[in-house]
């Protein structure tokens, strides 16, 4: 399959190439677009068979549902009830990188939901985004637009090493403002419940509904037969092509015993990549150090967390140290996708 890649951002709308794109939507194609958050790819989400081209194209099995992104608010033809809580949130966080659990409508195909009888639902503030889903007069079906497994991309560039000649359209520009998925919230639940970590808080969310909480496996290992309510649940995600242990305790111990076991490794002929940050990349004795950002700022590290991630594979290091971050705001989001990309190899360190 030939792919046309075009270049636009939000301060550069091009309506001609988004009418295309939206074309391709409508006739059941697949089209990765920007977000806010990570690329998405996209296709029809009424549509089930294009909605299946979306796993093949991924390779993403089909158990994990998707996220339905809207362009208004009218999203009452989709789901069955919109709860107070739910309508709070829309109030205060829509168009923005948050995505509601809600019971679905027939009209919202079994493969778009993985058979489940709710489906997310988000409406994003990235304005490609918004103008795309406009163009394609229908609501977009879309997960990452990466190879399933692989850490998120956040640039065009990313998107054109996973899936070019797998989808027909690849629409982008700038590089994502939140740099992590969505915050999905179960709203069929009382209290809400956090499915998935992301740059709307926890404690953000505590302010509609106090007994928010947050649900197991966002900190955990799920069991085999778990059966995923929304996406980054259950299987691996966010990983790169070598393995990556986290460090997890005091950073002046971390520091030590990363350099410790580096030292091993390096001594084993092997490359060792690390994960650190600005405070503290020149403290190590060896290996090839990237740094997240400032501790100091939580948000610019979650928005370069999957760019440093995937920048290893070209590398060829044999693992991945890293540092861990505290889970408070948006440092959870960014746990969760370090703990997943990890398989959950965490190193505690008294």
């Amino acid at each position: 399959m030939e792919t046309k890649v075009a270049r636009l951002t939000e301060e550069n709308l091009d309506h001609v190439i988004l009418e295309e794109a939206g074309q391709v939507i409508k006739e059941g194609g697949l089209v990765v677009f920007p977000t806010e958050t990570v690329y998405g790819l996209g296709a029809n989400a009424l549509d089930e068979e294009a909605v299946k081209k979306i796993f093949l194209a991924k390779g993403r099995p089909q158990d994990n549902p998707l996220i339905i992104h809207v362009a208004d608010f009218d999203i009452e033809k989709y789901v069955k009830e919109i709860p107070a809580a739910a309508k709070e949130i829309i109030n205060k966080f829509w168009p923005g990188p948050i995505t509601l659990i809600l019971e679905k409508k027939d009209i919202i195909p079994g493969v778009t939901s993985a058979n489940l009888s709710t489906v997310g639902v988000r409406m994003p503030s990235n304005k490609v985004a918004l103008e795309l889903i406009k163009a394609s007069n229908t609501p977009i079906a879309a997960p990452s637009a990466n190879i399933s497994g692989r850490p998120s991309p956040t640039d065009l560039e990313s998107c054109i090493e996973d899936l070019n000649g797998k989808v027909e359209y690849i629409l982008g520009g700038n590089e994502s403002e939140v740099g992590i998925e969505s915050t999905i919230v179960d709203c069929t639940s009382e209290p809400l419940c956090i499915l998935r970590p992301g740059g709307i808080t926890l404690e953000m969310l505590k302010e509609i509904d106090k007994d928010v909480y947050i649900d197991p496996s966002v900190c955990s290992k799920p069991k085999e037969d778990f059966k995923p309510k929304a996406p980054g649940m259950k299987y691996r995600h966010y990983a790169p092509k070598a393995p990556v242990k986290i460090f997890k305790g005091e950073i002046k111990k971390t520091i030590a015993k990363i350099n410790e076991m580096m030292l091993n490794y390096i001594e084993n002929e092997k490359k060792v990549g690390i994960i650190a940050t600005d405070e503290t990349m020149e403290k190590y004795n060896g290996g090839l150090v990237k740094t997240l950002g400032s501790r100091d700022s939580l948000n610019d590290v979650a928005k370069h967390l999957f760019r440093v991630l995937r920048s290893f594979d070209s590398e060829d290091v044999d693992v991945i140290f890293c540092e861990a971050f505290d889970e408070t705001g948006v440092g959870l989001a960014i746990m969760n996708r370090l703990n997943k990309s990890a398989g959950f190899d965490i190193i505690e360190i008294k």
